[in-house]
């Protein structure tokens, strides 16, 4: 069962960057397109990011410009890097695998002064 484990999470000021990471047990990104994802509270998850094992990437126009996906197949990990947060950026991220339908347990990102 692979297993994918998020971090990188804390408390930001608006304005500031954060890189969040997603560490998978095996390398599987050779054959899932794997996606960032985000939940606020009271709020729908949504769709962030996602990376193919082409190596395709598309953003939500919510973070598109402020935001990159990327991958290290040497460590197993995607990263989210994101600047210029905003408060609306505040939410539990996770970290997903797709056809594999994983996810990770989340970790959560606070903008705010």
């Amino acid at each position: 069962q692979v297993q994918l484990v998020e971090s990188g999470g804390g408390l930001v000021q608006p304005g500031g960057s954060l890189r969040l990471s997603c560490v998978a047990s095996r390398n599987i990104f050779n054959f899932n397109t794997m996606g960032w994802w985000r939940q606020a509270p009271g709020k729908q998850r949504e769709l962030v990011a996602t990376l193919s094992p082409s190596g395709q990437t598309d953003y939500a126009d919510s973070v598109k410009g402020r935001s990159t996906i990327s991958r290290d197949n040497s460590k197993n990990t995607i990263y989210l890097q994101m600047s210029s947060l905003k408060p609306e950026d505040t939410a539990v991220y996770y970290c997903n695998a797709r056809p594999l339908n994983i996810w990770g347990q989340g970790t959560q990102v606070t903008v705010a002064s």
